[in-house]
């Protein structure tokens, strides 16, 4: 209205009225809503959150609560679930061990007839402290006799009629049978030898001039075991159990068994 008056006076223009008109403003206001102040609580919990923002990894919350806990596992329940569990099978287990062990029974006695020196006797035998059975022993007059000289030697064999084998001459004695020298000694320079030929088996050569070898000495047939200069008889006395035999001869030199 102003600017109208203003430009009026400048045209000299008298002005006895002024239409006044108002203009709509191209941007209208908008009347917002007016929001209602927050609750204290509601405050409260918008500080707290902003405050979260601004401090980010550094604030964190700690939960208080106290852990759940674990469910107690009943040992009994357990237990009775796993005898059911055995319970089931256990027919099946004790059939199964009953045949094997029959087996094993059975294998050990067929072993122990036709195989008493097999090795499963033998283990069985030291768990127990029990020697498996051992072979027997053949008799004396199974025994193969060697002569007591070698047959080079000119010495004369004779047989007494006590069954002793006896001559005198320079030369080299061998026992009838292997063996193991159980014992030796010595009377007036003259030499007598034991030989342990088996268990019962044995023979006494005296009249040595030398002793080849000591006690505990194992001895073969065919290896002399003392040495005779001449000087006296040589006589070789056979005995099983300590009883003199009395059943050999002598043929081309060499001492066997009289059936």
């Amino acid at each position: 209205m102003n600017e109208e008056l203003d430009y009026a006076e400048m045209l000299e223009i008298p002005v006895s009225t002024v239409n006044v008109v108002k203009k709509k403003s191209f941007f209208k206001r908008r009347h917002r809503p007016v929001e209602p102040a927050p609750q204290p609580e509601e405050l409260k919990e918008m500080v707290v959150e902003s405050v979260n923002e601004r401090v980010g990894a550094y604030v964190y919350s700690e939960d208080l609560t106290e852990p759940a806990k674990p469910e107690k596992v009943k040992i009994k329940d357990k237990v009775s679930s796993a005898a059911a569990a055995i319970k089931g099978k256990g027919g099946k287990v004790l059939f199964i061990e009953a045949v094997a062990i029959g087996l094993i029974a059975v294998a050990i006695f067929v072993t122990n007839i036709f195989m008493p020196n097999s090795a499963i006797n033998t283990f069985l035998g030291i768990i127990t402290n029990t020697k498996p059975a051992e072979a027997s022993e053949p008799a004396y007059s199974e025994l193969k006799l060697s002569p007591v000289v070698s047959e080079l030697s000119d010495a004369e064999i004779s047989v007494s009629d006590s069954g002793v084998i006896s001559f005198t001459a320079e030369a080299s004695v061998y026992p009838v049978y292997s063996g193991t020298i159980s014992r030796v000694y010595e009377d007036s320079g003259v030499y007598t030898v034991e030989i342990a030929h088996t268990s019962a088996f044995t023979s006494v050569i005296t009249g040595l001039t030398h002793a080849y070898y000591g006690e505990n000495t194992k001895v073969a047939a065919n290896l002399p075991v003392g040495y005779t200069d001449g000087s006296n008889e040589v006589r070789v006395s056979l005995y099983n159990g300590g009883t003199l035999l009395n059943c050999v001869t002598v043929t081309d030199e060499v001492p066997v068994w009289v059936s």
